[in-house]
């Protein structure tokens, strides 16, 4: 075998036995998760900004196209079923109406950035509100801080 095509085998070999969830500590999952959830976090809180009027709409949509990347990979991020930080065993014992509502909230984030690249605050003012509704899915999934 040339030594090209070795390399390019092994790195292949070493890409895929990293791939599954049991190559990965614990810590390390729920650590990433968190950081997808503060992500969502801070993009909500700078959306608001935004939305206040507190500092110019310049970026308008690019926080919301964060947003909506980021909760398209908050569902991804709960999928190895490791049990700790502040989400409840409930997220994996529920794990139907769970995914069910990651998916709902990935869709109306989608749907939100859509609205601000084409049409811009005023017409996002609609969905936001919707959009952004953390809460309902906090009070059943996340132990209180």
């Amino acid at each position: 075998m040339q030594p090209a095509r070795l390399v390019v085998m092994s790195m292949l070999v070493l890409l895929g036995a990293g791939s599954t969830a049991s190559a990965f500590e614990d810590k390390d999952i729920i650590d990433y998760r968190e950081h997808i959830m503060v992500t969502l976090d801070e993009q909500t809180a700078a959306l608001g900004m935004l939305m206040a009027t507190q500092i110019p709409p310049d970026n308008l949509a690019a926080h919301a196209e964060a947003i909506a990347l980021t909760a398209k990979q908050a569902l991804k991020s709960f999928e190895p079923k490791v049990q700790g930080g502040e989400s409840k065993p409930l997220v994996w014992e529920q794990w139907a109406d769970f995914s069910e509502r990651m998916n709902s909230f990935a869709k109306k984030t989608e749907a939100l950035a859509v609205t601000a690249r084409t049409k811009g605050q005023d017409a996002m003012m609609t969905e936001v509100v919707d959009a952004l509704s953390c809460k309902g899915c906090h009070d059943v999934y996340r132990n209180k801080k």
